[in-house]
């Protein structure tokens, strides 16, 4: 991933200055601010909206905890916090920070917690991405949004589609042509003018009549047309090697 956008917020320029440093080596890591205090911090975090905050626990103002609870939920950043002090560990991760280090942190430490701030925003945006293409459907205690990945695969209708996903069939009234045009290519592959697959659900093929069908994990079989047949061969082993 590129474009982290970093905030320190820590009474001690010396400690601000460390993780300045330690942060040197990841190229992708931009520091878009420093806080001082607790309200500092609050303003800079509404206002530049960083992707990662270091944060320190104790600050003149508001402690780092009282500067979570004053953001609204949907902005909270991830968090590593700082701390001189062990003790409020088991509160950090009550508010789901993403690591508890203690200063001065070595860089090994340091690199541990860059770890898992990757891999929470990697998480993150790609569930982002999963809602931003989410399919709706109704089912019979209201509507559901499907993400991606949630989908086995969806097969022609008329002028509609019928999305089979989490054990279930649901009819959406959008054609398979728009919905292959709004889920992600390097998911799904078209196998004939009437489906759509998610290769994920993929776990082998034999010959057809008409040419071919994927056996899918759910028990499903699909058709492959003779004119896709070498594409979809192509996309399945792509994903398998």
């Amino acid at each position: 991933m590129t474009g982290i956008r970093v905030l320190i917020a820590d009474d001690e320029p010396l400690a601000r200055r460390g993780v300045s440093q330690l942060l040197e080596g990841h190229s992708d890591m931009r520091v878009v601010g420093e806080a001082r205090d607790g309200d500092e911090a609050v303003r800079m975090i509404r206002a530049l909206k960083p992707d990662l905050l270091f944060l320190d626990v104790q600050m003149p103002g508001n402690d780092g905890f009282h500067v979570l609870a004053r953001i609204a939920t949907n902005d909270v950043p991830a968090v590593i916090f700082l701390t001189a002090y062990e003790e409020f560990a088991a509160r950090a991760f009550d508010v789901d920070a993403v690591d508890y280090v203690v200063k001065p942190p070595s860089r090994q430490r340091f690199e541990r917690a860059i770890a898992r701030a990757r891999k929470r925003l990697d998480r993150h945006r790609l569930d982002t991405a999963n809602l931003s293409v989410g399919i709706r459907v109704e089912t019979a205690s209201g509507t559901l949004v499907l993400r991606p990945d949630e989908i086995d695969w969806i097969e022609a209708a008329d002028y509609c589609a019928v999305v089979h996903a989490l054990g279930g069939r649901h009819l959406v009234r959008e054609s398979l042509d728009a919905l292959e045009e709004r889920l992600p290519a390097s998911l799904f592959v078209r196998t004939h003018r009437s489906a759509l697959v998610n290769l994920a659900r993929v776990r082998g093929s034999a010959p057809d009549t008409a040419g071919n069908v994927l056996l899918l994990t759910t028990g499903a079989h699909v058709p492959v047309s003779r004119r896709r047949r070498r594409t979809v061969l192509e996309r399945l082993r792509a994903v398998t090697t």
